[in-house]
């Protein structure tokens, strides 16, 4: 049976050390680089090889997502910048999922709360109450294409996040 996999993965965290910026342009704080880090190992490990990586113009996630792709030895040209995962509901994420190629198997989104809670929820079963900062959830559909994101129950899906491992 094809397969389709999605990580929905939160930014890590930020930094709030500057007065003068705009939200967009936040960076991420130390922990959150180490987060990244950390997380992109587990990923990693579990083999998890993307056709492709969405993330907000945000700086916070932009940097969390090119952390992924440097630890997982990923080439960077299969980053893309939407500016829908910035301001975007989880409908209007889902409908961009939606539109990817067919010829994708497995993508990483990086965006932010409380949007990526939410789609997470839309898309399964059990209740989210928050995807932490630099947290995962990993959904696996049985299909060969993203139209039906939102439409099948993932057939099995990984929610992981850093403080699981670190008491």
């Amino acid at each position: 049976m094809p397969e389709k996999t999605l990580h929905i993965i939160r930014h890590g965290k930020s930094s709030w050390d500057f007065e003068d910026i705009s939200d967009i342009d936040r960076p991420l704080a130390p922990r959150g680089i180490n987060n990244a880090c950390f997380m992109a190992n587990k990923l990693a490990e579990r083999k998890v090889s993307p056709d492709l990586i969405l993330s907000s113009p945000a700086n916070r996630a932009i940097y969390t997502a090119l952390i992924f792709s440097r630890v997982m030895k990923l080439r960077y040209e299969i980053i893309r910048i939407e500016d829908l995962i910035y301001t975007g509901n989880p409908e209007e994420l889902i409908n961009l999922i939606r539109r990817q190629d067919n010829a994708l198997n497995e993508i990483l989104i990086f965006g932010h709360n409380p949007a990526f809670t939410s789609l997470a929820n839309q898309l399964i079963a059990e209740f989210i109450e928050n995807i932490p900062t630099t947290g995962i959830v990993s959904l696996t559909y049985e299909t060969d294409t993203w139209t039906d994101t939102g439409k099948l129950t993932p057939a099995n899906y990984l929610f992981d996040y850093p403080k699981k491992y670190k008491q």
